[in-house]
């Protein structure tokens, strides 16, 4: 049942939609999407509803075969329409009457008038949209009524039409129209004219069967005198043969048999072909012409075994399908599809007597061989294929087809990458179906994102182009394209439907698109073309289309199913593929969110990074350069285990908490402590869980290295736990790896964590990494130690030419880790730059110290900063004689800001508070703070150090 567009008696709804479709409004909801893209295939060539064209040829005739066929069955038709009032029509491949049958005397008056008779033209860009011609150009069938028809004088009649194919080409050779009045109209009139082509299609198939049994007749009934060298045998003694006895032939050498048996019917050029066989032994066949006693032309093919199985005698001989299937018929069976006639033998199954007068084909006998002179099969040639040299070539052209779908579901879709799965689908085309393969996709879709709704005009972008040469003209890989309305590109986005135009210079609108570049484009030989919408998941990718100028043939129907289903297949993978790239491109922008954004303001070290994701997705490498109080920095740098936005997050939680416990000044083996503690508690699933939310997996392993660079005393400390050991590169160019203790990974709790503390010369260079860049498949962590050894062994090279030096010689095209990579050439702070006192635990060194600080700012030439560090060195010693213990000591940093801190034995630290109105202290520190940028505390193995920072001016 075809669904309607509007009801029987309510013609004015539809009415108004065409005519609001001419206006140029979208009428999609409101009329049926066959009819509104013959609507727009009419516009495009110009029709006009109330001027149709009339084209009139004389004597149309049909093919003898066609007409022997339906003229049944358009009999049966008409008779059982004659109460009805309805006729019925017969018309050629073009669309052009050929027949009419029954129908009314009003009816056919009607039908005159609108020159709907035998000889006139009732293709779709003649007439507009009709039973006849827009069954041709939907290639299937359709059924309009009323206002449907694009023209106006067709609104009277309601109609449906289907193509008749020639079932073992199908190519269509006619179509089949049932037309009456609009009210007498029903959509059963599909089924009825569906079924009525079927019944055609059936007797064109009854005719080729009649023909190969003609033929193998003809076979059987040569002998000595008769017309060519086949005769019957005089005698046939099973299991004679040449070369060793060794059996009979498999079915692996029988079915290659038959598939080269096939391509020699197909070729009239050729006539002996030799075949080397799986099972050993080589075949000859033999290609022979054969007429039947009706003048049938055939050809049958021989074969010769030699010096291997032998051909079993009682072969039988079976129908084999255009497709080549190699599936056995009964003896019994019902002539039926049978388009060539083949041998074919399964192992196990009783074969038919050699004297079956249906099925069983004796061996040519000797008029058929002559031994000796190369042009004969020998004593032992048989039988082997009888058919017609245009169905051998349907056969031939199936088998390639799936052979083709057969490597495009192996070629197609092995990468997750978009572009490369188009490349790949126009590397399958070309050469093997098409001279010229294009692919346009929106940007949206190679992105990852969603794509909007594709028509005319849309935006697209060539991503990929097969080419069998590159003098197509075609727009180039890269190139932006908007197709016109009229071009069957466009034609094809906006229904979703395949276009087919076997002659481009014929095709509608075609050339409107850019008419110099496709003047080219013809010239340069294209001539026919496909254009398939890439469709997955109920939304439109793209377009793909084919194109061929090489190839003589124009695309015909079974050219379209196969591209439909390359189409088909490769959408799905470039929409997966998409799928991928927004999950990966929404994974590494979550990554790179939570890495570092630039170098922050330090001058401990001069660093350089590298952060690389790998191939199959974004992992949880991360590092991190923190700067810290007294002109300190801290590298880090961890790897949690996995790919994905867990491991992205898993790492944006880690950075920040090192992040955090860095702001506390935590020794670092402190600071690694607390972050095991963290992960553990993570693992555990502590914390609030969010409803109907899926568990959190945890932190499946991670690894951290930590280190803190002092450019004062020039020492560095290091802890690790679970990582990878870092390098130090001296300024005489040796590097070596620091032996530091590991710790386990974070998670595991209970063990301590093991530091090392270094004394790195000014311009050393401290390397840290994570294990994708020296472990992969093909190496292990040793090998890649030493070779990351070699590449780092050299003076005199910066921090960025370190990260590009070790990335080319260690990285591979396509890491399957992520890498990162940091490293820190060191700075020192010399003495010109540092100033420190001692001082003895008594009220009136503060004066002392204040009268110091002033001295050492104005030989800096900070005069401006003097009255405030006054103040704030005045604070924190005197702070630290009434309430710690221990000598005291006074140090000036000079770096970008201005460090004053002052070092106690004690370790409790201050805290800020409001001081009340009545209290007569707790008011310095507050001053301390309101005077600086930034103030703090951290802890040492001899006490507490109070800092702050001040801005140089």
């Amino acid at each position: 049942m075809i669904p309607l567009s509007v009801a029987w008696d309510d013609i004015g709804g539809l009415v108004d939609a065409h005519e609001r479709f001419l206006a140029g409004a979208r009428v999609d909801s409101d009329v049926r999407a066959p009819v509104l893209d013959s609507w727009k295939r009419c516009r495009y060539a110009g029709l006009r509803p109330d001027r149709p064209t009339a084209r009139y040829a004389p004597d149309l005739a049909l093919d003898h075969r066609l007409l022997l066929a339906a003229d049944p069955v358009l009999k049966d038709l008409s008779e059982s329409f004659a109460d009805v009032g309805m006729t019925v029509v017969f018309c050629d491949a073009r669309g052009r009457v050929v027949q009419r049958l029954g129908g009314a005397p009003r009816l056919r008056d009607l039908l005159d008038e609108v020159r709907f008779a035998p000889g006139f033209d009732a293709s779709e860009p003649v007439v507009g949209t009709n039973g006849v011609g827009t069954a041709l150009a939907e290639r299937g069938p359709v059924y309009v009524a009323g206002r449907e028809h694009f023209a106006d004088c067709l609104q009277p009649f309601a109609c449906a039409g289907a193509p008749v194919r020639d079932p073992l080409s199908g190519h269509i050779e006619a179509v089949l129209d049932l037309t009456c009045l609009r009210d007498q109209g029903d959509p059963t009139m599909v089924r009825l004219v569906r079924e009525a082509a079927h019944a055609i299609e059936a007797r064109l198939l009854e005719q080729a069967t009649q023909r190969e049994r003609a033929l193998l007749a003809a076979y059987r009934r040569a002998g000595p005198g008769a017309a060519g060298p086949l005769t019957e045998p005089e005698s046939a003694a099973v299991g004679r043969g040449t070369g060793r006895n060794c059996g009979e032939l498999g079915r692996i050498d029988l079915a290659l048999l038959r598939e080269r048996a096939e391509e020699l019917i197909a070729s009239p050029q050729r006539t002996l072909e030799e075949v080397t066989l799986p099972g050993g032994g080589t075949a000859v066949l033999l290609r022979r012409q054969v007429m039947g006693a009706a003048g049938e032309t055939g050809v049958v093919v021989e074969v010769r075994v030699l010096g291997g199985p032998r051909v079993p005698w009682d072969l039988p001989v079976v129908p084999v399908a255009p497709a080549a299937s190699a599936a056995p018929v009964p003896a019994d069976a019902s002539p039926g599809a049978v388009p060539f006639v083949s041998i074919a033998a399964a192992p196990g199954v009783a074969l038919p007597s050699p004297l079956s007068p249906t099925w069983s084909v004796p061996p040519a006998g000797p008029g058929a061989v002559e031994d000796g002179d190369g042009d004969g099969l020998g004593a032992d040639g048989r039988l082997l294929l009888v058919g017609e040299p245009g169905v051998g070539r349907l056969a031939l052209l199936a088998r390639r087809r799936l052979e083709l779908l057969h490597d495009a579901g192996g070629r197609i879709g092995t990468t997750l990458d978009v572009a490369r799965t188009a490349e790949e689908l126009a590397e399958v085309a070309v050469p093997r179906f098409a001279d010229f393969a294009a692919v346009d996709l929106p940007d949206s879709v190679l992105r990852g994102d969603e794509p909007g709704p594709l028509g005319a005009e849309s935006p697209l972008r060539r991503v990929a182009l097969g080419a069998v040469h590159e003098e197509s003209h075609l727009y180039g890989v890269g190139d932006k394209v908007r197709y016109v309305p009229s071009t069957p590109q466009a034609r094809c986005l906006e229904s979703g439907g395949s276009v087919l135009e076997p002659a481009v210079t014929e095709a509608t609108g075609w050339m409107a698109k850019d008419p110099p570049r496709l003047e080219r484009v013809l010239s340069a030989g294209i001539h026919s073309l496909i254009t398939v919408p890439l469709r997955a998941r109920g939304a439109t990718l793209g377009v793909v289309s084919f194109y061929r100028s090489d190839k003589p043939a124009p695309f015909e129907d079974d050219d379209l199913s196969l591209a439909q289903e390359l189409a088909g297949r490769a959408a799905v993978c470039i929409d997966n593929a998409r799928l991928y790239t927004r999950e990966h491109n929404t994974a590494l922008t979550l990554q790179r969110s939570l890495l570092p954004r630039g170098r922050p303001e330090q001058s401990a070290v001069e660093a350089a990074y590298r952060y690389l994701p790998a191939q199959a997705g974004v992992g949880g490498d991360w590092f991190d350069v923190i700067p810290l109080s007294g002109a300190r920095v801290a590298l880090v740098v961890g790897d949690v285990v996995g790919h994905g936005l867990h491991a992205a997050a898993t790492m944006g939680r880690l950075r920040t908490a090192v992040h955090n416990f860095c702001s506390l000044d935590l020794p670092p083996d402190d600071l690694l402590t607390h972050l095991d503690d963290l992960v553990g508690r993570l693992d555990r699933g502590e914390g609030w869980e969010m409803e109907n939310a899926p568990p959190d997996s945890g932190i499946v392993g991670a690894t951290c290295l930590y280190a803190v660079y002092d450019p004062v005393s020039r020492h560095c400390t290091l802890t690790r736990a679970g990582h990878l050991l870092p390098a130090v590169v001296r300024p005489d160019g040796t590097a070596e790896f620091v032996d530091l203790p590991s710790g386990p990974p974070l998670g595991l709790g209970g063990m301590p964590f093991e530091t090392v503390e270094l004394e790195l010369p000014e311009g050393s260079q401290l390397v840290l990494y994570t294990d994708g860049l020296i472990e992969d498949r093909h190496q292990d962590i040793d090998s890649g130690l030493d070779r990351l050894r070699c590449v780092l062994a050299r003076a005199d090279r910066t921090p960025e030419d370190t990260c590009e030096a070790v990335l080319d010689a260690l990285l591979p095209d396509r890491p399957s880790d992520d890498v990162a990579l940091l490293v820190a050439r060191t700075h020192a702070l010399g003495p010109e730059r540092v100033a420190q006192w001692y001082l003895p635990s008594e009220p009136m060194v503060v004066s002392r110290a204040r009268a110091a600080v002033m001295e050492q700012l104005s030989a800096w030439g900070l005069d401006e900063l003097a009255f405030t560090t006054e103040l704030v060195a005045s604070e924190l010693v005197t702070n630290a004689i009434r309430h710690a213990t221990g000598p005291v000591q006074l140090r000036l940093i000079r770096d970008r800001a201005l460090i004053c801190e002052v070092c106690d034995g004690s370790s409790t630290s201050p805290r800020l508070r409001r001081a009340k109105s009545e209290d007569e202290g707790g008011r310095g520190l507050f001053l301390v703070a309101q005077f600086t940028d930034r103030w703090g505390t951290r802890y040492s193995h001899e006490g507490k150090i109070i800092w702050t920072e001040q801005p140089l001016p």
